[in-house]
């Protein structure tokens, strides 16, 4: 049996179905629904203003509150929104109607539904979705549906791609604590389309597949933002007995096939727990004010919130002795997974009768009392959240929450993914449903022409013809492919249509030198595109040689300034010509008359730099022949 096809047998027989949501914002000049700036302030530029706002869940177009939305909301935070001047104005802020769609964004997206063999609507109607996460000061996001039902192939699978969306990028976090979140606005209202595929994708190999080449195909377009943070992947997965679960936050492509493979693990640990539980006959309480058993404590944790006013609340969790401490990813427990319930509501994390309740420093009579008071036995387990008067007691009903949902199995969530190199993820909130859709009123619909379809069509990215022109121009494959992944494609085609230089050489010195010398510590990032034109234009005329790029690039890396003047100042001009004849003619007497070889030994251990070879070549037969 061929090995892909062990590999779909294995992960069918577990139930595994996966797809992805691709974010990726476009490069257009002006935001989505407004004229502001799409060019991310400096880290030097201060905002002209800061606006505070509190949220509320709303109900959707059916008429429902979405679950995701209202968990949001009980955490009651502020949140605080940097203004730029350039970049922020009364439409991000829900003080002004929205304007008409960005046109050049409405066309990137058509052009893209026909890159994946998409249907386009007929009319695209801006909604409303509800966001209560902070991230857009108006409590909802802007998002249009473009086109449907479309495929592409991959690894020789078919992956439908129902839906296409174009909408409003949100506010990027600034910092967070438990009562404030502060959130820059500079990229807020960015046009973003999201690309979602169907959950048929056979496996993780598979994902990391799809994901890459949907990606490719956006690039290729010259029609997005590049760098980190401009494309995102969010990963949907269930198995058998499991539920889905939405993994957000996974900016490496090479990584999406490591986190699947984990949260596999851990809904397979999930479910053992449950059957674990079923057996003990397992029950979880209610949350008790325990308070009093601590008012003399010593244990820092909970003397500290007390001091400020605060209450400790525990519940019990019959018939869980041992279970807390079940790993269920590495570094990750049961007892880690309540825990980050508990912290939505602002508190710091719990204590569950599963840790060494020796490292709290609890006494004896302050454990029997709060046995006691729970009613719980030996096989028996408790959980202790100390907080403010109004954060403990939420904490501990998400806390019991999750408890009880580890008798049911896997909670269908929307988790983040860490950043560490074990994989792993953690609750961020309940899995939104469909409940928070609802038509933007201050917008009207678009309706889509033949003309703009036609326009999409001749437009669409494709990657196999860009494949074939690449190989056409360059004849190292793995250099094609290479090109074809890198954010310097554009570049280097533009550069071999305007200088005229040998596509192999260009792509060589972008793609491969420009990393080498990165590796020994040059500054290339601060090298201009303009200057590196420059460069290529000098050698493709002949005033360089090949060998002087490399002096030129360091050169470029140090200062900006013209290429003509590094290039005299550093003496790289080329030497050819007669000035080069009468260089082979003092190496030949120099010689002795040893040969060719033994001229052009000399003749490049000197000029190695301004000398072409071929034509250094040409000469020496001439002469010596």
């Amino acid at each position: 049996m061929p090995a892909n096809q062990q590999e779909n047998e294995r992960y069918s027989a577990l139930g595994f179905m996966c797809g992805l949501e691709i974010h990726q914002r476009l490069a257009t000049s002006e935001k989505l629904f407004c004229p502001c700036s799409t060019s991310i302030p400096s880290k030097d530029e201060k905002p002209i203003a800061d606006v505070s706002r509190y949220q509320k869940a709303v109900a959707g177009e059916l008429g429902a509150i979405d679950v995701s939305a209202e968990f949001e909301e009980q955490k009651n935070r502020e949140f605080v929104y940097r203004v730029y001047k350039d970049n922020t104005c009364l439409v991000d802020l829900d003080e002004e109607p929205p304007h008409s769609p960005n046109r050049e964004a409405v066309a990137h997206a058509l052009s893209f539904a026909k890159a994946m063999n998409m249907h386009i609507v007929h009319e695209i109607q801006p909604m409303r979705k509800a966001v209560v996460d902070g991230s857009d000061p108006s409590a909802f996001q802007r998002t249009m549906l473009v086109a449907l039902n479309g495929a592409i192939d991959v690894d020789g699978h078919r992956i439908n791609i129902p839906s296409m969306f174009l909408e409003e990028e949100s506010s990027g976090i600034e910092s967070a604590d438990a009562n404030t979140a502060v959130y820059n606005t500079d990229r807020l209202g960015i046009p973003l389309i999201e690309i979602d595929t169907d959950p048929h994708i056979p496996n993780p190999r598979v994902a990391k597949l799809v994901a890459l080449q949907i990606g490719t195909v956006l690039r290729i377009s010259g029609a997005v933002q590049r760098g980190i943070g401009s494309i995102r992947q969010d990963v949907n997965m269930s198995i058998k007995d499991g539920a889905r679960v939405e993994i957000k936050g996974v900016q490496e492509l090479d990584l999406i096939d490591k986190f699947l493979d984990n949260e596999i693990l851990r809904q397979q640990k999930l479910i053992e727990i449950r059957e674990r539980l079923k057996k003990a006959e397992a029950t979880v309480g209610v949350a008790k004010d325990v308070t009093h058993i601590f008012a003399n404590t010593n244990i820092g944790i909970i003397s500290n919130q007390l001091k400020k006013h605060g209450v400790a609340v525990a519940f019990s969790l019959r018939g869980f002795k041992g279970v807390l401490g079940t790993e269920v990813n590495p570094n990750k427990r049961l007892g880690t997974e309540i825990s980050d319930y508990a912290k939505m509501a602002g508190v710091q994390g719990l204590i569950h009768s599963d840790e060494d309740m020796n490292k709290y420093g609890f006494s004896e009579s302050e454990l029997v009392s709060l046995r006691k008071e729970l009613g719980v036995s030996a096989n028996d387990s408790f959980i202790l959240i100390a907080g403010g008067k109004s954060q403990a007691p939420v904490a501990a009903n998400h806390a019991i929450w999750r408890a009880k949902y580890a008798l049911v199995g896997v909670p269908k969530e929307t988790r983040a993914a860490n950043d560490n190199s074990y994989y792993t993820t953690k609750f961020m909130r309940p899995l939104p449903s469909g409940s928070r859709m609802y038509p933007e009123t201050d917008a009207r619909p678009i309706l889509v022409t033949g003309e703009m379809v036609a326009k999409a069509e001749q437009s669409a990215p494709n990657l196999d013809n860009e494949r074939k022109y690449l190989s056409s121009i360059v004849k190292n494959k793995a250099l094609v492919e290479q090109l074809i992944m890198s954010p310097r494609l554009l570049f280097f085609k533009r550069t071999v249509q305007e200088t005229g230089a040998d596509p192999e050489f260009v792509a060589n010195v972008i793609i491969q030198k420009l990393t080498e010398l990165r590796r020994t510590g040059v500054e290339v990032e601060m090298i201009l595109d303009d200057g590196i034109m420059a460069a290529f234009k000098a050698y493709n005329d002949g005033t360089i040689t090949k060998q002087a790029i490399d002096e030129l690039l360091k050169a470029l890396a140090k200062r900006d300034e013209p290429v003509m003047e590094i290039i005299a100042r550093e003496r790289l001009e080329r030497i050819k010509g007669k000035g080069l004849i009468k260089l082979v003619d003092e190496a030949m007497k120099e010689s002795g008359g040893k040969g060719i070889d033994e001229a052009r030994k000399i003749v490049m251990s000197r000029h190695r730099l301004v000398v072409d070879g071929s034509e250094l070549n040409s000469i020496l037969v001439g002469r010596m022949g």
